[in-house]
């Protein structure tokens, strides 16, 4: 039987590179793997369904299962996870201290639905009581202009958000006062080039962030993977072979992290990072899977909930496709 072509839209990560280079192949599967940026694939997926599957913005996917006809389904594969207590840039003109000092303030955010800035703001109210309505929050591009929200919301009152101007962007409205703070996953660029003007909330944010998980057992998701519904339909057992595939990868560049003879990454205590994650972590510090991950899933939607985004508060196994939850024994 010929093996059924896909294709397959992710950014080159060490933990899916195996599927690119041919050397992880998913059973059935001929998948062609472009290597794209985040915000590219994420805005040709939503925008015009390009790929079988893709990787996914975990806030914007499960802002899809609310259309009338979901276009995707997901398998419980997380191939970026990050803590983002690192992403909070404040303005020196702020005032703005501590976090608590963000209430009520001036910040912009790329996308109000972005999934950094969905942990962002319910990380703030959990451990700072920052109500996520509290700010009023101005999105756009943050180092070009004219970028939009890849999928039209419907925010209750409370929450205000308004784009900023044609001409503006979030990197220089932060270093000119115009805004307060910036919720983002990438650094303004300005934090380098202008360092008097910009800094982060969280100077000793790996500390920060290491007490955060190891009080809440939290390493934040970011993005699934997705695949085209229509195609999961006729083709059901696609989602099993993928989550096999990526599981796959992934083991690869778990054996690669715990060679010694020679570094394999351009770290210089490597070791010593691995061996903190091994300690501080488990041994599979980047899980994939609903169980092992429900709790952070859970905290999630929570969020999304609690943010304006979602009209009713999903279960982690609503995501999935159930032919993910579980494999067969011997």
């Amino acid at each position: 039987m010929a093996k059924l072509k896909l294709s397959l839209a992710c950014w080159d990560y060490d933990r899916t590179r195996a599927l690119a280079d041919g050397s992880v192949r998913a059973e059935g599967i001929d998948l062609a793997c472009l290597d794209l940026p985040v915000e590219e694939t994420f805005f040709r997926m939503l925008r015009g369904q390009e790929f079988d599957c893709a990787e996914m913005s975990l806030s914007s996917y499960v802002l899809s299962l609310q259309q009338k006809n979901p276009p995707f389904i997901a398998i419980p594969v997380f191939p970026s996870r990050f803590f983002r207590h690192s992403c909070i840039f404040v303005s020196a003109r702020s005032g703005i201290r501590q976090p608590a000092d963000l209430a009520g303030k001036r910040i912009g955010v790329p996308e109000y639905q972005m999934t950094a800035a969905v942990w962002i703001r319910g990380i703030l109210a959990d451990e700072f009581g920052v109500a996520p309505h509290g700010p009023r929050y101005l999105s756009g591009g943050l180092e070009e202009t004219g970028r939009e929200e890849k999928l039209k919301l419907h925010l209750p009152a409370k929450f205000r958000v308004k784009p900023i101007g044609p001409r503006q962007t979030l990197a220089r409205m932060l270093a000119e006062g115009e805004i307060d703070a910036l919720h983002s996953a990438r650094a303004p660029s300005t934090l380098r080039s202008r360092p008097k003007a910009v800094r982060r909330l969280f100077e000793d944010f790996a500390a920060v962030e290491l007490d955060y998980f190891r009080r809440t057992r939290i390493f934040p998701i970011m993005h699934t993977v997705v695949i085209r519904r229509e195609l999961y339909r006729r083709h059901p057992w696609v989602a099993g072979s993928l989550m096999k595939a990526f599981a796959a990868a992934q083991k690869k560049t778990y054996a690669d992290l715990g060679e010694t003879a020679a570094l394999k990454a351009m770290l210089p205590w490597l070791v010593a990072h691995v061996e903190e994650a091994r300690r501080e972590m488990g041994a599979d510090w980047w899980s994939y899977g609903l169980e092992a991950n429900r709790h952070v899933l859970e905290t999630f939607l929570r969020y999304h909930r609690a943010q304006g985004l979602s009209k009713r508060r999903l279960a982690p196994q609503d995501l999935f496709a159930p032919e993910t939850f579980a494999s067969y024994r011997i």
